[in-house]
Parts: structure tokens; sequence; C-alpha cells
């Protein structure tokens, strides 16, 4: 049983500054359990076989005996600021997030685990950290890196043999491309909330490239890493593979080859970055024990708050200390279906998608711009400007019943453009309450004006994988352009991201179509930090129409639960 006991008042709690190089006897200000004493050995070594050497910290009981490992990998630095200060107060919308002072960004806090009788090691991705390795984001070279660590961990003296890796994001991605290499110490993983198809999740919306947050995270690595010449310029390689071509299938994860139990997390207000790979890591994963929590919150204050805490304690306890305590009576899947801005009701399921989704469509008319369940007889055109950032296509529809959406939609749409040859589309998925009025949600980035579902597509893009592509979930393959004559019409099918909301009688679902963002990039107050996707490099000029009725058959298919 996990030994439970307060923390002493009266013991000073250690500066994180004052910690030095080798063993240190420190005291942590756990938010849980008070201030505690622990081991922190600081810069440890660890040899890779190509003789790279990287470096580790390791937080562990104060006390002697063998204990399961929490580890968590990244190049942000080991030892970057905690409680994510760096954001600042800047950044008014992250929401709580309680640490002690020694948790990095994103990563398990030794303050919860190391009283709860874990070793917490933080590893230092080579080309950071003294590492003088390429540092390479997201690699098959940064997994084999982390497989040898996680073997290493395994062979210490503090350790019981068992290691999981958990963490946020960039510590998310790390750990799907490791599983895929299935380490044989590696006996638990939670990724929560991480995305694993570099090309469709993040440097691309739908073949849009993005020129918003991706390009201020890998700026964001050259500042950290000043000293080291070998950093991937993923910049550069967004410019020059435009496709999803050799270059980022490299980037995406084996997923089918993952068989270690899984614990992930995913939220509906990470779209256009986490939202789509942690349901897709859930759903591809080979492993026959792997569950699926997922909330349409905030992404931080999320993965610190103490019932996912003890949610991630009660996983671990089992695959790594092997109690017995029921961790195989939780439900496969636990969702949150959203009703407002953080209110919603957390239901089960067995597997996702939903199998007790009925998937409806809902015709679009451009003569009254409304949605329908049957398809309008009459051909109707809409127009917008695609170069106004004020002009946009609203279609409505309202419900007469109540009515729990929850999975992915698709959008399909027959369009053209009146002056070039390629279009880009920007959709989204609003909800508005009986007397019209939008009801937000959280989004990405922390934001709270967000919309229910995000979709995009660039319309050369439109080929699709049909071995891949199901009635909600289109497929891309990003591998060919198909270009138009100014004026031909095309048909297109857009990825809107997986959303769970309940529209009540008398609600409205709006789909939204416009030439460039819908929910803008300055939402957040950092007028000079691009921290949301931004896509300012697209293809657009002049007018797009959207054609429906008759041979049209423009709709959005909506994954009703029943």
């Amino acid at each position: 049983m996990t030994n439970k006991f307060l923390g002493n008042p009266q013991l000073e709690v250690t500066n994180v500054e004052d910690v030095k190089e080798g063993v240190n006897h420190i005291v942590v200000d756990s938010i849980q359990y008070g201030n505690q004493e622990m081991i922190m050995e600081k810069d440890v070594a660890v040899p890779m076989k190509d003789g790279e050497v990287l470096y580790v910290n390791i937080f562990r009981p104060n006390k002697s005996g063998n204990f399961p490992v929490v580890m968590s990998a990244d190049t942000y630095g080991k030892d970057n600021k905690p409680k994510i200060t760096n954001m600042g107060a800047a950044w008014p919308t992250l929401g709580a997030i309680p640490t002690s002072s020694f948790t990095p960004e994103e990563s398990p806090d030794p303050g919860f685990w190391v009283p709860n009788d874990y070793v917490v090691v933080k590893v230092a991705l080579r080309g950071s950290v003294g590492s003088n390795g390429v540092l390479s984001p997201w690699s098959k070279r940064e997994a084999e890196d982390y497989y040898e660590v996680i073997e290493w961990a395994a062979q210490q003296d503090w350790s019981n043999g068992n290691i999981g890796t958990n963490g946020v994001s960039y510590l998310a991605v790390t750990q799907w491309w490791v599983a895929s290499l299935n380490p044989p110490h590696l006996k638990a993983m939670i990724p929560w909330e991480g995305l694993n198809d570099m090309y469709r999740e993040i440097a691309f919306h739908g073949g849009i490239p993005d020129t918003g947050f991706y390009r201020f995270w890998i700026q964001g690595i050259f500042a950290r890493w000043t000293d080291n010449p070998n950093i991937e310029d993923l910049i550069q390689a967004q410019k020059d593979h435009p496709l999803f071509d050799s270059f980022w299938k490299q980037r995406q994860a084996p997923l089918a080859n993952i068989t270690t139990p899984l614990l992930t997390c995913a939220s509906w207000s990470t779209q256009g970055l986490h939202n789509r790979g942690t349901f897709e890591g859930f759903k591809q994963a080979s492993s026959d024990n792997k569950w699926l929590y997922v909330h349409g919150r905030k992404e931080w204050e999320s993965y610190y708050s103490r019932e996912n805490l003890e949610r991630q304690k009660e996983f671990f306890d089992y695959y790594l200390k092997e109690e017995d305590n029921d961790w195989l009576d939780t439900p496969h899947v636990i969702y949150e279906v959203r009703d407002k801005f953080y209110r919603g009701t957390f239901k089960t399921a067995d597997n996702f998608p939903l199998t007790n989704t009925d998937y409806q469509a809902l015709y679009l008319d451009s003569d009254n711009m409304s949605l329908n369940v049957q398809q309008p007889s009459d051909k109707a055109v809409a127009t917008y400007d695609s170069e106004s950032n004020n002009d946009e296509a609203r279609y409505t529809y309202t419900f007469e019943e109540d009515t729990e959406l929850t999975g992915n939609m698709k959008l399909k749409l027959w369009v053209a453009a009146e002056e070039t040859n390629d279009l880009d589309l920007f959709a989204g998925i609003k909800k508005l309450d009986r007397r019209g009025n939008e009801v937000h949600f959280p989004d990405f980035n922390h934001i709270e004006n967000g919309q229910v579902a995000t979709g995009w597509l660039r319309a050369s893009h439109r080929e699709l994988d049909e071995t891949k592509s199901t009635i909600a979930q289109p497929w891309h393959t990003h591998e060919q352009e198909l270009k138009f004559e100014p004026g031909e019409i095309v048909p297109v099918k857009i990825e809107l991201l997986p959303s769970g909301t309940l529209f009540k009688k008398g609600e409205s679902l709006v789909v939204v179509v416009k030439g460039n963002e819908i929910v803008k990039g300055n939402s957040t107050p950092l007028p000079n930090m691009k921290t949301r996707y931004e896509h300012e490099e697209t293809v657009n000029k002049g007018k797009h129409l959207i054609y429906t009725g008759n041979d049209y058959d423009s709709h959005l298919i909506i994954p009703v639960i029943k």
C-alpha cells in the first residue's frame, strides 16, 4: 500500500538554484504532502551505444529500497523553469498548475511521485543540456536514445526494473515513439495529450502550412540551445517538403507496433496540435490493455489536478508496483460531454469511436444558409471573399431534442474558386444557445473563446486514402496536388477533429466556412508570440463558391450518440 504521510513544515524547502551536480539531499515543497525530504541526483551521465552522452536528473525516496520509475524525456531542459513560469503573467489563461518548485515544464512532479515511493527520472534528450549530438525532435533517433535510458534505469540499484513513461505534449510524443520500439522494461505509459503524425497534426493542417505555433516552437528550440549548431531546421523542412513525402513519413510514429499497457489522455480542446494524435494513438496501438481519458478543459491544469494524479498513480501502481488494486475494472474510455464552458458530464464506453454512434447527415442549403436532414432539391450557391478576415459562409441547424455529438465530423463541400486553381478552406463547428449566443469552450492554446470543432483543407490535397477513411473521418494522402481550373466545381471532404458536445433542444449547431482562421490567434494576449496556429501562406484569391442542392450533396456528417 502507498505510504500516506504529511510533510514536516519545519523543514526548509531547498532552493532549486542551490542544487549542485551530484547527490543532493533536498526538501521539496510538495503540493499534496507538504515539505518532503528526498534525494536528487543532478546531471547524471548516461552513455549511449554510439558514444554520445545524455544527462538526467533523478529524484528518489530518502531511504533504501528498489522502486518503480516514472520517466519523461524531451529537449526542453531537465532544469528548465518550474511551474511553467517562462510563460509568465502575460498569458493569464493557463489555469491553475499546482506543482512543486522542482517540476520541469509538462513533467511528472517529484513532489507527488517520490512520497508515493517512485523514482522520478527526467531525461534531457540528444542535443540538449550538454549533449553534443544532433537535436532532431520527434524522430526515431530520439526514440532509440530514450530506449537506452529506459534500459539503463532498469539496471540501477534504486530501480525495481519496472519503468513507466509519463508527461505532456513533447513528453507524450517521445512516448509514442519509444513505445513503438518496445523496450523490454517499459511496463506502462501515460502519454498525456501529444501528437504522433508531425505532418498532419502540427506542420500542416489539411495540407496548409502552419506559420504560427509550429515555427514559434522550433524557434524556441533554437533559442534554448544557442551553443548547439546541430539542431535540425524543421522550419526549412516544412518549406522544402510541402507534401507527405518520405521526410514526413519518417516522422509518423508506427503506432501499431505499440504493445505496452497504455493510459492516454485526449482533450477536445487541443485541436490543431494534440487532439488528433492522441485519439489515433489509442485507436492504432496494438496494446491488449489500453485506456482513454478525454476532457474538454485545459491541458496542464487537467494533468496536474489531484483527481488525474490519482488516476495516473492507480494505473502505475498496478503495472509498476504490481499491486492488486482493481485497476482492470476501470472503464476503457472515460469521456466528457461538454455543455458549457467547464461544465460537462463524464461518461464511460468500451472503445473509441463510440460503438453506439449513429452517423447522420445534415445537408447544406446555400439558398437560406441552413442545415437540413433532407437534401435540397434546388441548386444554390453561397459566396464569400476568401481574402477578407470577416467574410464567411454560415449554415445553421436547430435541434428538436437533446442530442449528444461525440466523435469526428466530416464536412463534404462542392466548391469552386473564381480566380485561381486552388483554395484553402477553414471550417468550424460552433454551438449557439437558445438565444442565439455562441457557447464558447477552452481551445488551443489555452484560450477561452474557442469553438466545438475545427478543420482545414487545401483543395488540391483532397485525395483520400480510401482504406483509412471512414464515414466520419476522411484520411487525406497529401501525396500529390490536384489542381483545377478557375470556376471548376470540385468535391472536397474536410476532417473535423474529434469533439464531444451536448446540444439541448432549441440550441443550434453552426457550420462556418471561410478563407482564414475562424478563431484568431490574437485572442491570447501575446502580440509578439505566435502561440496559436496561424496560416498566413494561403493560396486564396478572390471569391470562393459553395454549391448545394440537386447534384451537389454538400453535407455534414454528425456522430449522434444513441
